[in-house]
């Protein structure tokens, strides 16, 4: 079992136990945060949001920290520009603790019989009657 998640504009594959770098969260180290899930596949595969309303996907915040320092240097050859940069990222760890997919989820909508009438026809009957 798992699923995607997407946090920060990033997609991520997680599993119960997984730990993962993302962009910094705005939480406390130890809080829960709820994620949420693009994706989840327990045996058969959930997308689409209806699909997805049943499922949560649960995380501890481990630690806030910094990524490695990324240097830049821009020049241009021959005229004496030269310009240094750099930064380091925000990062949070998170620990996921649980994926559960509710009943939502694993109830699938049955197709519509070949046999009933479009639901455009009430406004049809309408017509009718106002004529």
């Amino acid at each position: 079992m798992y699923a995607v998640i997407e946090s920060g504009g990033k997609q991520y594959r997680v599993e119960e136990g997984t730990s993962l770098l993302v962009d910094r969260i705005d939480a406390k180290e130890g809080d829960k945060v709820s994620l949420r899930p693009v994706m989840f596949r327990d045996g058969e595969v959930l997308v689409g949001e209806k699909e997805l309303a049943g499922v949560k996907v649960e995380a501890t915040v481990a630690e806030h920290l910094r990524g490695p320092k990324v240097k830049v240097f821009k020049y241009k050859a021959k005229k004496g520009y030269r310009r240094r940069a750099g930064h380091r990222s925000e990062l949070t760890k998170l620990e996921v603790t649980s994926l559960k997919a509710g009943k939502k989820a694993a109830a699938k909508k049955e197709p519509a019989a070949k046999d009933e009438k479009p639901a455009a026809e009430p406004a049809a009957a309408k017509a009718e009657k106002e004529e």
